[in-house]
C-alpha cells in the first residue's frame, strides 16, 4: 500500500521574486493580498506560517505605502507573529500607533515590552487600550512618565488598586496632571484624600508667610481651618468601614486633633464623633455610643477621659450628644444650622454647673467650628456674656 506525502500548498518563491525585483506598485499589492490571506479564516495554519518570512520583508519596505497597506491589513488580526507584530509597532508614527491602537494581537507580556522599551507615545495607546491587563497596569504605574500614567488613570478600562493610587501619588503627588486625576476618582483611598489636603494647607501657610497676606497667628488659624474642613467632609462622606480605616490613619498620623472632633459635634456629624472617641478610648463602638448617650453626665466624662481629649472639650460634646438624642426622639434629620442653634440653646440654658468663662469658651468654639450663620450667633453671644461678666 502507497501512502501519500502530504504536499505543502504554497510555493512562496514568487512572492519573494516581488519583493527583491518588484516595483512598490506590486510590493503594495503584495503586502495587501497577503494580509487578507492572513485574516482570511480559511488559510491553513501551515500557509500562514510560510508566508511570515516575506511578510517580515514587506514590513521593513522602503516605501512607506507598502509597510502601511500591510499594516492596515493586519490590523485587526488577533494572532501575528510577534516578529511581524513589533517590527510594525516600531515602524514611523503614522504607520505604527494606528495599528498599535487596534490590533487585537498583543497579550500581557507584549504590552509590558512596549511600555519597557517604547517611546512615550507608543506607552500612552497601550496604558489606553480596553485591553490592558494586570501587569501592564501595574508596571505602567510603577515605571513611567507621567503622561503615560495620566493615560492610564484616564482608562476606564484599566483596574487600578489601592496600592496603584499610593504608588501614583507617592512618584507624582506633586504633579497637577496627576494629582487631578486621582482626586477626581470615586475609589481613591481616603487616606490620600487627606494627605493631599494637608499638602494643600502647608503650601497655602508657606505662601502666606511669604507674600505676609495676613498676620502669622490668622494664617495659621486660616489653614487650619481649611484642612480640618476638608478632612472632617472627607470623613463625613466615607462608608463605615471607610470612616474606621482613615480615623485609624488620621490617629498614626498625629492629625485626629480635638478641634476636629469638636468640628463634627458643633455640625451635628456625630457619627465622626462616635468613631472617633471609640477608637481614642479603646472601646467598641457600641459601648462608646452607650457611653456618650446612655443616661448619667458620668458616662461620658469617662469617654472622654479615656479618649485623652482636654477638658474645655467635655461640655460641648455633652451638649451635642444631649442636641442629637432629641434629634433622634423627633425621628427626622436636621441640618447643621440647626443642629449648632439647637447646640447653642443647649448650653446656655440646659448645661447645669457651667460657669460664665466655660460658657464663653463653649461659644469661641461654635463661632469657629459650627455652620457659618450659627457662627455669628455664637460669636455675639459671646461678646454680650463677656460684657455681663
Amino acid at each position: 500500500m502507497t501512502s501519500i506525502e502530504p504536499v505543502l500548498g504554497l510555493d512562496t518563491a514568487v512572492f519573494e521574486d516581488i519583493v527583491q525585483t518588484g516595483s512598490p506598485q506590486a510590493r503594495q499589492a503584495l503586502a495587501a493580498e497577503l494580509a487578507g490571506m492572513t485574516v482570511n479564516p480559511d488559510t491553513a495554519p501551515g500557509e500562514r506560517n510560510q508566508i511570515v518570512p516575506v511578510l517580515l520583508k514587506l514590513a521593513v519596505d522602503p516605501v512607506a505605502g507598502v509597510r502601511r497597506t500591510l499594516a492596515a491589513g493586519l490590523s485587526a488580526f488577533p494572532e501575528l507573529h510577534p516578529d511581524l507584530l513589533f517590527t510594525i509597532v516600531s515602524d514611523e508614527d503614522d504607520i505604527a500607533l494606528p495599528f498599535l491602537t487596534c490590533t487585537p494581537a498583543l497579550n500581557a507580556w507584549q504590552m509590558v515590552a512596549i511600555l519597557r522599551v517604547g517611546d512615550t507615545a507608543r506607552q500612552a495607546i497601550v496604558a489606553l487600550r480596553h485591553d490592558i491587563t494586570p501587569e501592564a497596569v501595574t508596571f505602567a504605574v510603577n515605571g513611567c512618565n507621567t503622561d503615560v500614567c495620566a493615560a492610564l488613570l484616564d482608562n476606564p478600562a484599566a483596574l487600578l488598586g489601592d496600592e496603584h493610587f499610593q504608588t501614583l501619588y507617592t512618584r507624582f503627588g506633586q504633579m497637577p496632571q496627576i494629582v487631578d486625576r486621582l482626586l477626581a476618582r470615586h475609589d481613591l483611598p481616603l487616606d490620600i484624600r487627606i494627605m493631599q489636603a494637608k499638602r494643600t494647607s502647608n503650601r497655602m501657610h508657606q505662601l502666606m508667610a511669604e507674600k505676609g497676606w495676613v498676620a502669622a497667628n490668622d494664617a495659621a488659624e486660616f489653614v487650619a481651618d481649611a484642612e480640618e474642613t476638608t478632612v472632617l467632609r472627607i470623613l463625613v462622606e466615607a462608608s463605615e468601614p471607610e470612616l474606621q480605616r482613615t480615623i485609624r490613619f488620621l490617629t498614626a498620623k498625629h492629625m485626629l486633633t480635638p478641634s476636629i472632633i469638636l468640628r463634627a459635634a458643633c455640625l451635628g456629624e456625630m457619627r465622626v464623633v462616635e468613631r472617633a472617641l471609640a477608637h481614642l478610648a479603646d472601646v467598641p463602638l457600641s459601648r462608646a455610643r452607650q457611653m456618650i448617650y446612655g443616661v448619667g453626665l458620668n458616662n461620658i466624662k469617662t469617654l472622654h477621659a479615656k479618649a485623652g481629649l482636654p477638658q474645655p472639650c467635655l461640655g460641648l460634646l455633652r451638649a451635642a450628644a444631649e442636641v442629637e438624642t432629641g434629634v433622634r426622639e423627633e425621628g427626622f434629620s436636621i441640618d447643621a444650622g440647626s443642629f449648632g442653634r439647637r447646640l447653642i440653646e443647649t448650653l446656655m440654658t440646659r448645661v447645669e454647673g457651667s460657669s460664665a468663662q466655660e460658657r464663653a469658651k463653649h461659644l469661641e468654639f461654635i463661632g469657629r467650628f459650627a455652620e457659618d450663620r450659627v457662627r455669628v450667633i455664637a460669636k455675639r453671644l459671646k461678646a454680650d456674656l463677656m460684657r455681663a461678666a
